[in-house]
């Protein structure tokens, strides 16, 4: 007969095989397989090595109580039994496993929370920022020209910070002014790119003669990273007069809104921003309606 400790450590292969299929089945991003990875190992903490086969409701139960109790946010809640639920749906489709125990457990909703937008005076104090700080001791002098290229296409296409990252030079079109995007799951699109973006991706690859493979490098001409981005943007914004609380990807929030502002419409920005489903692009609809009551309010003599 298995010991408890050969049982846990065949069991463990189980969470391997999930996050393989997870990987080359169903494409999932890097940043998924961390999260999802991460959610199982400290569940099965939890549980203390307990066969997952042999877990209950109950076992479940009890980890939701305890991420209450420790206040976790509510979308670290729901994260963890996201990755826990699609766990026990592999394990049911493929290893023939009786019920799921995750399934009817009732999680907290979650908090509605309108995206934090900059104002279009932001935006230009942000993207001018690049060429009005003082370079970097020991920075190459194509730098700046890099920095500002980064801030304008992120901007200009709204793009995840890992799709920026992932941009090679032949991706980026001048004759149509688009670029060609590898979103979630591996997914393609096209997005349109403006001309002030075009042109400080120009003069920084002319200067820093970026020919071919990777579109934004570092001093040692590698691929930078996504952190890299989020780094540039943070610096950036220690120059400005946005509070420094920003996260980098408020530059998304604010393509999108600022498109809707303008009259584009639901499924264009959808498609642009590589959303698969409508309901998550629809929350930038909140912004734009709570601006024009904003507008109506201070505007309206009988408001």
């Amino acid at each position: 007969m298995k010991s408890r400790k050969s049982e846990a450590q065949a069991d463990d292969s189980l969470a391997d095989e999930f996050l393989g299929f997870l990987a080359h089945e169903r494409n999932a991003s890097a940043h998924t397989l961390r999260a999802y990875g991460s959610a199982l190992n400290k569940i099965r903490e939890h549980v203390k090595g307990k066969p997952w086969q042999e877990c209950t409701a109950e076992d479940f139960r009890g980890y939701l109580y305890r991420l209450s109790q420790q206040k976790a946010a509510r979308s670290y809640i729901r994260l963890q039994f996201s990755a826990l639920r699609a766990f026990y749906k592999f394990l049911r489709a493929r290893k023939k496993l009786p019920n799921n125990p995750a399934a009817g457990l009732r999680l907290p909703k979650l908090e509605k929370k309108l995206p934090v937008v900059l104002t279009r005076k932001q935006i230009e104090e942000l993207l001018t920022a690049p060429l009005r700080v003082k370079k970097q001791r020991a920075a190459p002098s194509w730098m700046p020209l890099r920095d500002a290229a980064v801030l304008e296409l992120f901007y200009s296409s709204g793009l995840r910070l890992s799709e920026l990252a992932a941009l090679d030079v032949a991706d980026v079109d001048l004759y149509t002014e688009s670029l060609r995007v590898f979103g979630k799951g591996k997914a393609e699109r096209v997005c349109p790119v403006g001309l002030p973006a075009l042109e400080a991706v120009q003069n920084y690859r002319a200067a820093a003669k970026i020919h071919a493979g990777p579109l934004f490098v570092n001093k040692l001409r590698r691929r930078i990273s996504a952190r890299s981005i989020w780094l540039i943007v943070r610096r950036y914004l220690r120059h400005t007069s946005i509070p420094i609380n920003i996260s980098p990807h408020k530059l998304r929030h604010s393509f999108a809104t600022h498109l809707l502002d303008a009259g584009a419409d639901l499924r264009s920005v959808q498609a642009l921003l590589g959303h698969a489903s409508l309901s998550t692009t629809q929350v930038y609809t909140h912004v734009t309606v709570e601006r024009l009551k904003k507008a109506y309010a201070e505007a309206h003599p009988r408001a």
